[in-house]
């Protein structure tokens, strides 16, 4: 779903995505949400851009610009 009023760079490519939760654990902020292997970001707003998704992710969906924020 897409926010107009986001005011963070966090993105997450569902197509690259391979469900593993890694960025769901990591989040101190609960950005993420998980339903068996699906990932999404439930609360997008809350994301402090620490950059620990984007560290964590295998498969490198999660893109957001660490310090920003």
């Amino acid at each position: 779903m897409f926010n107009s009023y986001r005011t963070n760079t966090l993105n997450l490519d569902l197509g690259a995505c391979n469900g593993c939760g890694m960025c769901y654990t990591v989040c101190p902020h609960g950005v993420f949400s998980r339903h068996g292997r699906t990932i999404a970001l439930a609360h997008a707003e809350n994301c402090m851009e620490c950059g620990a998704c984007q560290r964590n992710c295998p498969t490198n969906a999660i893109t957001v610009e660490s310090g920003v924020g």
